[in-house]
């Protein structure tokens, strides 16, 4: 499948897989990437040329490169929460001071972020959050709180949290987005959570009295700040994205033949309904590429992909057949059994339709916002 992009900049193109063919080394530790990364220029591509130490690119260029480094053997990135969303989130919401203290520090690749929005009791409904800043003397705010599902905090060194700084307020008034530390021992904890996988990319952070510097977009004004920067998650990286959803659907093909659950035609129509809904999918992500002001194109994003991944792991499984139930390695108690490519998808997966606003919030978005419904009663 020729999953191409814009072929008039085959310039940029072939500098980026020549760089990353020179460099990229699956097994290289995630932070040193990401400074290998940095020193070349290479984080940054969307940001304006303002003395960050990034380089510029055009949009066809920005999604040339991350076509190419979802086909290379990059080791994952570390930095993208702070490459693709707060930084687009400063430059529109930020003073000069923050852009100039967080975005080269970011460029750099010497500082990783994670998100604090999600709270147990306010996964998906966001504007339920209940985690509290206090303003002190000087500007500072004491952070007190719980977020979950945070990705990456255990490698992070700061976090952008949503709290309620305003006493006795509801929903999404009184909020305010905050730039946390992360070393600050005793009043920041992360707890890993062990995953189906048997992985920990996601975490529970507790805020005790966490100290603060920096508010984003003024006091109160966090929900809009909050809401600009979810409109920023879902860009360039889609397209990457179903890269890697490509080469995912290309290994199930590859394993449907050899296993010979290619020749039942159940199977070969569940292959092609995949490819075609991939195909359709991207030519969606390349319509709204760039565009603006249309509040459901992130929501419809989502809830085509997620159902998409999702049947995607479970047609893995079924053209292993009994095979699927067993691992790579002899299992265990003592040690973390082990996955294979397609049980790993297949496990995974079924926290897509959960996991960046759940499906059935993603329904209520485009209800209301685009087709116009009543809004749902909220307490």
């Amino acid at each position: 499948m020729d999953f191409g992009f814009m072929h008039e900049d085959e310039t940029f193109r072939a500098e980026a897989r020549t760089w990353l063919a020179a460099h990229a080394d699956p097994g290289q530790d995630r932070r040193t990437w990401e400074r290998t990364l940095g020193k070349a220029g290479w984080i940054g591509l969307g940001w304006p040329r303002d003395g960050y130490g990034n380089r510029t690119a055009t949009l066809t260029q920005q999604v040339a490169w991350a076509e190419e480094y979802a086909r290379s053997p990059a080791p994952p990135r570390s930095g993208h929460i702070g490459e693709n969303l707060l930084a687009p989130t400063l430059l529109a919401h930020g003073s000069d001071d923050q852009r100039a203290r967080f975005l080269p520090p970011i460029a750099a690749g010497e500082e990783l972020w994670c998100q604090g929005y999600s709270e147990p009791g306010a996964g998906s409904d966001l504007a339920g959050l209940r985690t509290a800043a206090v303003r002190e003397a000087r500007g500072t705010y004491r952070v007190t709180g719980q977020k979950i599902w945070t990705s990456l905090a255990h490698e992070a060194d700061w976090c952008f949290v949503l709290a309620r700084t305003e006493p006795g307020s509801s929903r999404h008034h009184g909020l305010s987005f905050l730039l946390v530390p992360m070393d600050q021992p005793g009043r920041v904890e992360v707890r890993p959570i062990r995953q189906l996988t048997g992985t920990s990319d996601f975490n529970e952070v507790f805020f005790d009295g966490a100290r603060a510097e920096h508010v984003v977009g003024g006091e109160g004004g966090g929900w809009q700040v909050a809401m600009s920067l979810l409109g920023f998650e879902r860009g360039v990286s889609t397209l990457a994205q179903q890269i890697g959803f490509a080469e995912e659907l290309g290994r199930v093909v590859r394993t449907a033949v050899a296993t010979g659950a290619a020749g039942d035609p159940v199977v070969r129509e569940r292959i092609v309904r995949q490819w075609a809904e991939l195909r359709t999918m991207r030519w969606n992500a390349l319509r709204t590429l760039g565009g603006s002001g249309d509040a459901g194109a992130p929501s419809v994003a989502k809830l085509l992909w997620a159902g998409w991944h999702q049947r995607l792991g479970e047609l893995a499984m079924q053209v292993r057949g009994a095979a699927a139930g067993v691992g790579p390695a002899d299992w265990t108690p003592s040690a973390p059994y082990e996955l294979d490519a397609l049980q790993h998808l297949f496990l995974f997966s079924r926290a897509d339709t959960i996991y960046g606003g759940s499906d059935q919030i993603q329904r209520t978005i485009i209800a209301e916002r685009v087709l116009g419904l009543p809004r749902e009663p909220r307490v």
